[in-house]
């Protein structure tokens, strides 16, 4: 398949929520990404950085499959034996007590409005179930 055989398959079957651009890729490596036509692009997206690191980085890609080959995910009811290590690294390279590791920007916003409705109702004492949170609408 080429790029437009893919294009118009997302078209018809995917959701319109976003714009694209019109380039399919197929393969990575470090800074350097390659469409299904084989055309080799300097990625200067970054997946908007979540790959600053580059693509199919070698130690990082060693250090997942080490931790996919023991143990694949663990639900926060149970502990397991990397997470302790990770608050304890945290907190010694950023200073901060504690930490409260996230998977996306829309759950680290949730926890964060959390906290302020928390901090409103302990330090500023506005009274249970009154506390407002205003947040901005079409901000992506």
């Amino acid at each position: 398949m080429n790029t437009q055989d893919y294009i118009k398959i997302e078209e018809q079957y995917g959701a319109h929520n976003y714009h694209p651009l019109d380039v399919v890729i197929e393969k990575a490596e470090g800074v350097w990404v390659y469409d299904v036509e084989g055309k080799k692009y300097l990625d200067c997206l970054s997946a908007y950085s979540a790959v600053n690191q580059g693509h199919v980085h070698p130690e990082i890609l060693k250090a997942l499959m080490d931790q996919a080959s023991r143990v694949t995910l663990t639900s926060r009811a149970f502990r397991n034996d990397q997470l302790p290590l990770l608050y304890k690294e945290l907190s010694e390279m950023t200073g901060y007590e504690m930490s409260l590791p996230m998977n996306s920007g829309a759950e680290a916003i949730e926890t964060a409005v959390k906290l302020a409705r928390k901090w409103a109702y302990q330090v500023k004492k506005v009274p249970r179930h009154q506390a407002e949170i205003i947040v901005a609408a079409g901000n992506f």
